[in-house]
């Protein structure tokens, strides 16, 4: 029988750091490379330094009892996020590690493909095996504390050391390229990981503050007798770019087309996941004041609207509010039994629509209606529409985007914005028939989503280094002619509007203004229905 060495602790720490830096870091690589092309002695020492800092780091938690099994996950986490950093340029930061948590079995399912669970066993699940079974030198714990901390200063030492040879090329790297930095493994996730934790930390200790206790509900003179159905249908992953009601060479509006809409072609989401820009985006905080601290301890333009003496309802089709709605009515029909719209475990848009019918013969007051749709999301986009609306084939027929080519993806993406078209339209169709309320519809996406496009997929990047595709939206308003009549909004003087530049930062605003709330909470500059003819 061959007897093992036992491996002294801190050689597997250096060991362990190298496997990381080589297994784990093509993302690194391939932005290092690029920023130090024609500079590689000051890349390698830039890179040296950081291998430095993880063993400083890992070498003072090298304590024989936890070190096998603390080294066995940082492989099976590295494995996880460099899969999607690698495959899909996804950057795992504070963002989307919120993003995680709140996504629920039903989404997450589809992010688990064959590639997926291959490269989780092959390069975490074994590796952290082995390591498990590595055997280990045995020390006193007075010689473990002084050799680990003899260690780490070593290491901290040339870390130090080395940034310093060239601190000024250094420190313009680490404030200029954000994605270097995101991009290593494993330090960036344990850093984004605490910064997570104290996030929740944080938010868990706020004071709840109550906004609007000034609302009232102004009321109208000209339609006296018709309540009013404000419906906002909040779109999901869908990018301005492919909607041809903004100039898209493609037909994926064909329906909206015929409607007597208006379509605002220059608008930016507050983030570029659902966890961020859905809680923003009914905030009264603009992008960059906005925090996960302050929206959850601040209440939202919902709760303002219905304080004004509104009813307010929000119909869920996708992940779940993310807190807007502990105040307000809430309906979920991801997983309604529904033959015609539901299959595979959730449903497709159509179903909103359906549970707005139903709704309308009840109401008899001032009503807001929120649809969050499930929409574009992605990666499985070919379960987001009925077969019948796969007019762009080929399209991709699973999760596993790699497996298909960049046309075929782009097909599959296509083809739900043609269906959010279609359900759209039969939202409009089905207000229109009603002559017993004066209704309108305002549309607008959370975010953008990348369709491999300099190499990245899905969302969720960095707002500092997100590409268009993420932040640009789709927002879209309709009116009924008592409507515009009721409220006293111009279409003329809207669209001379549509063409400006707004932001998610506007729909706080624009809620209140559209619906007719009048408190000092709304900021008229930043109302884009101010001005067109309110009465």
């Amino acid at each position: 029988m061959i007897r093992i060495r036992p491996m002294h602790p801190l050689m597997l720490v250096a060991v362990a750091v190298a496997t990381v830096f080589t297994i784990y870091n093509e993302t690194f690589w391939g932005l290092w490379s690029d920023v130090f092309d024609g500079n590689f002695p000051s890349g390698v020492k830039f890179a040296t330094a950081f291998f430095l800092l993880c063993c400083a780091l890992l070498g003072a938690l090298a304590f024989r009892a936890v070190l096998r099994p603390l080294i066995a996950g940082f492989f099976l986490v590295s494995a996880v996020t460099s899969y999607y950093m690698d495959e899909l340029g996804v950057v795992i930061d504070r963002e989307m590690i919120q993003n995680v948590v709140s996504t629920t079995l039903t989404e997450g399912k589809h992010l688990i493909t064959a590639p997926f669970v291959f490269w989780v066993i092959i390069a975490g699940i074994v590796p952290a095996l082995v390591v498990l079974k590595v055997p280990l030198s045995r020390r006193m714990l007075r010689q473990t504390i002084w050799q680990n901390g003899l260690f780490s200063m070593l290491c901290l030492i040339g870390f130090a050391g080395l940034l310093l040879s060239d601190m000024k090329n250094y420190a313009s790297i680490l404030r200029s390229r954000g994605d270097l930095k995101a991009s290593f493994q494993p330090l960036a996730r344990l850093v984004e990981s605490v910064r997570f934790v104290a996030m929740l930390s944080r938010s868990k200790t706020l004071p709840f503050i109550a906004i609007g206790l000034d609302a009232v509900l102004k009321r109208s003179g000209n339609v006296a007798d018709l309540p009013k159905v404000t419906v906002v249908v909040v779109g999901e992953t869908a990018r301005a770019q492919n909607f041809s009601l903004g100039g898209y060479e493609r037909e994926t509006n064909p329906l909206l087309a015929q409607e007597d809409i208006l379509y605002f072609e220059n608008v930016s989401s507050c983030g570029t996941s659902t966890a961020v820009s859905l809680p923003c985006m009914f905030s009264r905080y603009g992008r960059v004041d906005y925090s996960h601290e302050l929206g959850v301890s601040h209440e939202n333009v919902l709760d303002v609207i219905q304080r004004s003496g509104m009813r307010v309802e929000w119909i869920e089709n996708n992940t779940g509010d993310k807190g807007l709605t502990a105040r307000i009515g809430y309906r979920q029909v991801t997983y309604a039994d529904d033959p015609e719209f539901c299959g595979e475990g959730e449903c497709t848009d159509g179903i909103l629509v359906k549970e707005v019918a139903q709704l309308l013969p009840e109401i008899d007051q001032d009503t807001v209606l929120v649809l969050h749709q499930i929409g574009s999301h992605g990666p499985s986009y070919y379960l987001r529409y009925p077969e019948a609306f796969e007019k762009f084939k080929p399209a991709c027929r699973t999760a596993n985007l790699s497996a298909c080519t960049s046309e075929e993806v782009i097909n599959a993406y296509d083809n739900t914005i043609l269906y959010t078209d279609k359900v759209l339209q039969d939202l409009i169709a089905l207000l229109s028939a009603q002559d017993h309320l004066a209704s309108a519809v305002l549309y607008i996406s959370d975010h953008g989503e990348s369709l491999g496009e300099n190499g990245l997929y899905l969302h969720g990047a960095p707002y500092f280094m997100a590409p268009d595709e993420q932040t640009k939206v789709p927002m879209l308003f309709w009116q009924s002619q008592t409507f515009a009549k009721s409220v006293g909004v111009d279409d003329g003087c809207l669209r001379a509007k549509a063409s400006a530049a707004y932001s998610h930062d506007h729909l706080f605003h624009s809620l209140l203004g559209l619906t007719g709330v009048e408190t000092a909470e709304r900021v008229p500059e930043l109302d884009i229905f101010a001005d067109c003819g309110r009465n």
